[in-house]
């Protein structure tokens, strides 16, 4: 029997879109972002215990809402444990699979050698180093080794983010829904109003008025974070590292010292804590290789978190400053 028209038309329609639903959810993982919660300590978080499929890639999050296997609170004598702290540069998001990020890609580098070893990787978009001490007050050290502070040219200057700043994070209910609002609307958005901008807040234009001494007042507080992280640290006998990494921008086209970088270089000799400069070294190579350890303004690529996990090797477990990570 012959369909109608009037029929076919909408039917294919509901079709279609049965069909985009589908292959986005279960092809893409639409639909089931990784789940981000307020912490009143910490601002926000992962999820704990998620285990997820996006783009490909797999995220887990274990039940400390580190981007980690699930880990025992106290580790195995023989173990050796490292504590990366950071943002998502470290945390590397949807575009990063598991076996990806700076942590998995250490970590990979020292079990050749030490194959007891666990690199922990806490972070979560847009933390600051006020939010790194809210997560290390808010769960410990967990017995680690070694903790590590991923820090870069933006967190310098990076107000402690908290629950307000998060976006709406209700799961959706379709994965249509996702793409449209979160992937492709944002882009059709910047093509159509290339030059529009959010309404300025009195808060904002406040602060817009004398950006110079607001940044300097960040920047001061985010030492004084520092410093109470290195208090936290130091007594227990663990020892502690700040991974500095650039913006691409530092690197690109020409390197360029940061704003802040020499203070806070200056600041961690006056503390004691030693520091892994992945801006310099970027600095020394031809362009169109550190080029390539960038996706876009901040965020590294693959390449990218291979070279730093090869500089975090030869700069603390070649000349044994971890002393476990040559065993």
């Amino acid at each position: 029997m012959k369909i109608p028209l009037k029929y076919w038309l909408p039917g294919s329609f509901v079709f279609l879109i049965i069909l985009g639903e589908i292959v986005l959810r279960f092809g893409l993982g639409l639909g089931n972002p990784p789940r981000v919660i307020p912490d009143e300590v910490m601002g926000y978080r992962f999820q704990e215990n998620q285990n997820l499929r996006r783009f490909g890639n797999r995220l887990i999050y274990n039940q400390y809402s580190q981007r980690s296997e699930a880990i025992t609170p106290q580790k195995d004598p023989d173990t050796l444990r490292i504590m990366m702290i950071g943002d998502s540069v470290l945390n590397g998001g949807n575009r990063k699979d598991q076996t990806e990020t700076i942590s998995e890609r250490w970590e990979a580098r020292i079990r050749e050698n030490q194959p007891q070893v666990e690199v922990l990787n806490a972070s979560a978009n847009s933390w600051g180093i006020g939010n790194q001490l809210g997560y290390l007050n808010q769960y410990g050290l967990l017995n680690s080794d070694v903790v590590v502070l991923q820090i870069g040219t933006h967190d310098l200057v990076q107000p402690t983010s908290t629950d307000e700043s998060l976006p709406d994070t209700t799961p959706p209910r379709f994965a249509l829904q996702e793409a449209w609002f979160d992937y492709a609307w944002p882009r059709l958005r910047g093509k159509l109003f290339p030059l529009s901008s959010a309404p300025q807040t009195a808060d904002s234009a406040a602060a817009s008025q004398n950006p110079e001494k607001r940044q300097e007042q960040q920047f001061q507080a985010n030492l004084e974070a520092l410093d109470a992280i290195a208090s936290t640290i130091h007594p227990q006998d663990t020892q502690l590292y700040v991974l500095y990494t650039p913006n691409r921008r530092d690197v690109q086209p020409n390197q360029n010292e940061p704003l802040y970088k020499a203070e806070f270089f200056q600041h961690l000799e006056s503390k004691n804590i030693a520091v892994v400069d992945s801006h310099k070294a970027w600095s020394q190579l031809p362009p169109e290789i550190a080029e390539n350890y960038f996706i876009d303004k901040v965020h590294l690529s693959v390449a990218g978190n291979d070279a730093i996990a090869k500089l975090l090797f030869q700069e603390l477990c070649t000349p044994a400053k971890i002393s476990a990570c040559h065993n």
